[in-house]
Order: C-alpha cells, then structure tokens, then sequence
C-alpha cells in the first residue's frame, strides 16, 4: 500500500540553486478569513533538483494538454468570460474552489 497526498493546489515555488522547492497547500477545515473562506495552509513540501522539476512539468503540460484534447478542460484563453469553476466543471461549480486557481 502506497501513502497518498491531497493538495488544493501548490502556495510557492522556491528555486535556490540546483533545488526545487513546492509547497502543497490545502484547505483549512478549521480557520477561516474575513469572509468566511476557508485558508489554504501549508501541508507539506516536495524538494527535488531541478532536471527533475523539468522533467515534472514537462509531463505535467502533457496531461494537461490530454485533458484539453478529451474535453476535461478548457484553457482561460478558450473561455476569458467564465470564472474558473466553470472552465473546469461547468455548470457544477465546487462550492470551496482552490485560491490557487482564481
């Protein structure tokens, strides 16, 4: 059995040297902003060099490139009026969106 990682999105990319670091960040389920929002906070980090962060965004673009191509997706360019939510669920917005995706 594998361990296994949820993540609402990535907070901050450092680069220093060689290194590659990504912050994950998820949801609180506890604190919240001034409008009632759940904050997105720091669960943990991946630190790889930075071939290997290449390589990752390299297949990264191919998925998403797979995801467009099947339908799943649209870019922001596709669609400029339609906020985020709608561009990848539409008509079934998620009630939490990530704020890395607005």
């Amino acid at each position: 059995m594998s361990n296994e990682l949820y993540t609402d999105g990535i907070g901050e990319i450092t680069v220093t040297g060689t290194i590659v670091r990504i912050d994950l960040m998820s949801l609180s389920a506890t604190e919240r902003d001034a409008s009632n929002n759940p904050v997105p906070v720091f669960r943990q980090r991946i630190i790889l060099p930075v071939d290997a962060f290449a390589n990752a965004v390299d297949l990264m673009q191919k998925a998403l490139a797979g995801l467009v191509e099947a339908g799943a997706v649209r870019r922001v360019n596709d669609a400029p009026t339609l906020p985020i939510a709608e561009i990848i669920e539409p008509g079934h917005a998620p009630v939490n969106a990530s704020p890395n995706f607005n």
